[in-house]
């Protein structure tokens, strides 16, 4: 913690420090269970007997029941609380994962995906929200970078544990060891309190009732009512946008450098967890820069600087060949392709009112999630009929798509929480 980088986090209060904490956690735990799917996805394809559009279908299917799960508990925690709703995506995705483990047909490991989905997709808003409102705005970008960063931890994580367990004990042990984030909601429950802010929030409409126009109970209709409607839609498409590049790169990328190169990938199975593993240690620097960087110069330019430079070195990902330059556009891939993440709950925290954050995030999160759950299966039917790179150049389109939504999106930095 003397380290520059990190001095901010020396001065904070205990409360947010353990927001930050529970959050770090369970996006980490999230980031962990989801992504195994796709790291034993050739294993699948060949014992279940899918074909690359079926894992794609079962990828898109599970990003559609993440929507309504996020747009669900983002409801759930403007009602009831930040960390209950955390706790109970938690403890949904971490049972529906060690379920995928006794999937014996491709629609019985549908069928598990599609609920894990749904608690998956509920961590997010909760996550943000209460970050959001337990740190002050000088910080919250960096904070919430933070947070975000936790997600390339998860994923390498997870790829180092299938590393060991996969070839020793097969797939569905992989999917058993997903149980264990379970856990994590004990300690939610204990150390971690709501924001002072959505208390404050919550006794005010208990004082002047549901009647009174500042205590509006909270609900979807209030982000479609003007001066919010433009935003609101505007959000949601340049979320869409790169939500639809990154699961259509992150959900192919594992098994794209695994399959043979009749199969159309790249024959690396002995060099996939080195690569991945530094894909996500650029992640993972992408993710805190983007904070640092967006708390300095604001959210639009960085956001905007972020996708563009994402969507070429995912074209030089796709077209290159050798592992050693795969080994170095990696951590760039990483750093560009997934760091624009840490501005989305600084810039809908600083738009939306309490009294509907969370539904706002988990609105226009997820609502994005939706339109991106074509990725996983438009990228693994472009990689069955035309190859992996015309494939990925879809990401790519979808990054620039990202930045022109932009245009729309006005300049939040240094806003106070309201």
């Amino acid at each position: 913690m003397t380290s520059p980088l990190f001095s901010w986090l020396r001065e904070a209060p205990a409360a947010s420090k353990r927001a930050l904490v529970a959050a770090c956690l369970g996006w980490a735990l999230d980031s962990f269970d989801v992504n195994l799917y796709a790291l034993v996805l050739a294993s699948l394809l060949a014992d279940l007997e899918m074909t690359k559009a079926t894992a794609g279908l079962i990828g898109s299917l599970t990003l559609v029941a993440a929507a309504a799960g996020g747009i669900a508990f983002g409801v759930i925690a403007d009602r009831y609380g930040r960390t209950r709703a955390l706790m109970g995506s938690i403890l949904i995705y971490s049972l529906f994962t060690g379920a995928c483990g006794l999937a014996q047909t491709w629609w019985h490991l549908l069928v598990f995906r599609v609920l894990l989905g749904f608690g998956m997709g509920g961590e997010w808003a909760a996550g943000a929200a209460l970050v959001s409102e337990t740190w002050p705005a000088a910080h919250r970008g960096k904070a919430l970078g933070l947070v975000q960063s936790s997600w390339a931890i998860g994923f390498a994580a997870a790829a180092l544990m299938t590393h060991v367990v996969l070839p020793a004990w097969g797939w569905r042990a992989v999917f058993f060891v997903g149980v264990l984030p379970a856990l994590a909601t004990a300690w939610v429950r204990r150390s971690v309190e709501e924001p002072e802010i959505w208390r404050n929030q919550r006794e005010h409409r208990g004082r002047h009732g549901v009647t009174a126009p500042e205590a509006v109970r909270p609900g979807l209709a209030s982000i479609f009512r003007r001066p919010l409607l433009r935003l609101t839609l505007f959000v949601t498409l340049m979320n869409a946008c790169t939500l639809f590049a990154y699961w259509g790169f992150t959900q192919w990328v594992p098994a794209y450098l695994e399959l043979s190169p009749q199969a159309g990938g790249l024959g690396l199975g002995g060099q996939r967890t080195t690569l991945i593993v530094a894909m996500n240690l650029g992640m993972w620097f992408g993710y805190v820069t983007f904070g640092l960087v967006s708390d300095a110069l604001g959210r639009k330019r960085t956001y905007i600087a972020y996708v563009l430079a994402a969507a070429c070195f995912v074209m030089a990902y796709a077209v290159v060949r050798a592992p050693v330059a795969l080994l170095l556009l990696g951590p760039f891939v990483g750093f560009f392709g997934a760091g624009y993440f840490s501005g989305f709950g600084a810039v809908t925290a600083e738009i939306y009112p309490t009294r509907i954050r969370a539904t706002a995030q988990g609105f226009t999160y997820n609502l994005g999630r939706v339109a991106s759950a074509l990725a996983p299966f438009t990228v693994g039917s472009l990689a069955q009929s035309r190859g992996f790179t015309t494939a990925f150049a879809t990401v790519a389109l979808a990054f620039v798509l990202a930045a022109v939504a932009w245009i729309w999106i006005p300049e939040t930095k240094g806003r106070e929480l309201v």
